[in-house]
Formats: structure tokens, C-alpha cells, sequence
């Protein structure tokens, strides 16, 4: 067949169910699904080693196939699902052990978001926002109950989030995101009770992470890169310092989104 002369753009893939090229609404839609399927992996919906297919997701999930195949790649490039050598994907389990070395690794990499920050930090106004971050994070810390630790939680994030922007790397904060998406490794994976010593453990836990969350910007500010590294990987071992604590506590462990993923070690 002859060629009609007109420029062909095959560079992006085709939507199969239409042939017409992924739109806006499509990858919202995807975006969509990976939310709700990830929301189902950590509330325990499906079993750890459970097989998950395309066309018995697709009425669970109210999406077409192509969402859901696409939802279904990224939760297992974010780790939370294994591919199949026979086809579809298995819920992952994961052992303590990863969980530690998730937290780990998120250390790692958040003490190299603010040696950057510190070493590409152009104007000081530039850790404006980081600073009214943790302002807002500081004053949800007490009391420390149940009726603002939902705040807490988010004013910590936020506050995370402000920091990894201060690095100036893309690739860094793709990492981030991508540990930060497993059980456990996040900066907000903390369980909470409403018992006396739940309330202790966190408002000690709290005042170490204002601390430490001032003296990251102080080492920023002052272009001290090597100081910021070590505070901020020291600051993420309150993760498993949290973890510790709630494994002696499974009745509130049982609490917290991607619980069920966990293998858990006898008593």
C-alpha cells in the first residue's frame, strides 16, 4: 500500500479497547484503579500469594481491562505484586527482615535528598516551605491522641515530601516514592492505640522527630551536607523503632494498612 505522505507518529502506544491514543481521561482512569487496587493489597481484601488476573478484576474495580492491566504493573514495579511466569500476579508477603530493609533503604535515600538539598540549595527562601512544614507538623504534636494524629500523620508527610522536592532530582524522588509505596516504609506508617502507654511511646517518638525534623533544616540552611545525611537517615530508624514497638502489640499492628502482607514472626 502506497504511503500517503502524511507524517505517521507511532510513538505512543494504542488504547486497544478504542485504537485511539491514551487521553487524559484514560490515564486518570488508570491512576484511579492503581489507588483502589492498592487500597484493597493493604486493607488484606486479597491474600498474601493470591493469584490476581486481569478479567477478575475488571467487575471488582468497575474498569476495563486495559487499566487494569496497566494498575496491575505498576503496584508490582512499586513492589506490592510479583508477575507470574504463566501469567497474572501474586500478592506479595513480606518478612520483617524487607520491612527493615525498606526502612532502611528509605534512609538511605532520604539522607541523600538533603545532602542535595543542602549542597543545591540556591536562595534561603527557598526552605520557606519546608520550614512552614514543619511548623504545621510541630504544633499537631500535642497533645498526642487519637483526635490529631490523623493531622499528624499528614503534617509529617508533607513535610517529607517538602524535603525530597529540595533535592532537586527527579530520579530521587521517583525512588522514594517507589520504597515509600511498601508496608511499613513510608515516613507515616505509625500505629496508634488510645492506651496510656500508645500515647507515651508517641509524644517521646514526637519530640525526637521535631528535633530532628529542625535540625535537618538547620543543616540545609547552613550548607552542611554531610550533617543533614546523618540526621535524616538517623530519623528514619523512628520508622522501625514504631515497627519494634507494634509487633509487641498485634492487636494494634492489626490496624495499619499492608498489616496483612506481613509475615509475622512467632511470639
Amino acid at each position: 500500500m502506497a504511503s500517503s505522505g502524511m507524517p505517521n507518529d507511532d510513538s505512543k502506544p494504542l488504547d486497544e479497547a478504542s485504537g485511539s491514543k491514551p487521553t487524559a481521561e484514560g490515564a486518570s482512569q488508570t491512576e484511579r484503579v492503581v489507588v483502589s487496587l492498592r487500597e484493597k493489597l493493604l486493607r488484606g481484601d486479597f491474600r498474601p500469594g493470591e493469584r490476581l488476573v486481569e478479567l477478575a478484576l475488571v467487575p471488582r474495580l468497575n474498569a476495563s481491562r486495559t487499566p487494569v492491566r496497566l494498575a496491575l504493573e505498576r503496584l508490582a514495579h512499586q513492589g506490592l505484586l510479583e508477575p507470574l511466569p504463566y501469567g497474572g500476579f501474586r500478592v506479595r508477603e513480606f518478612t520483617v527482615a524487607e520491612i527493615w530493609d525498606s526502612i532502611e533503604v528509605r534512609g538511605v535515600l532520604e539522607g541523600t535528598a538533603a545532602r542535595y538539598a543542602a549542597e543545591r540549595l540556591a536562595h534561603l527562601s527557598e526552605l520557606d516551605p519546608l520550614r512552614r512544614r514543619h511548623e504545621a507538623f510541630e504544633a499537631t504534636a500535642a497533645p498526642m491522641d487519637m483526635d490529631n494524629f490523623v493531622e499528624y500523620l499528614e503534617k509529617n508527610a508533607a513535610y517529607h515530601r517538602e524535603l525530597w522536592k529540595l533535592a532537586k532530582s527527579a530520579t530521587l524522588v521517583r525512588a522514594l516514592e517507589q520504597i515509600s509505596a511498601l508496608p511499613f516504609a513510608e515516613p507515616g506508617s505509625i500505629v496508634f492505640g488510645g492506651s496510656e502507654d500508645a500515647q507515651e511511646f508517641h509524644s517521646r517518638n514526637a519530640i525526637v522527630a521535631i528535633e530532628q525534623h529542625r535540625a535537618i533544616i538547620e543543616a540545609i540552611e547552613n550548607r552542611e551536607g554531610a550533617r543533614a545525611e546523618s540526621v535524616a537517615r538517623e530519623h528514619s530508624r523512628l520508622a522501625r523503632r514504631n515497627l519494634d514497638w507494634a509487633l509487641r502489640r498485634r492487636d494494634l499492628l492489626q490496624l495499619l494498612p499492608g498489616a496483612s502482607l506481613i509475615s509475622m514472626p512467632q511470639p
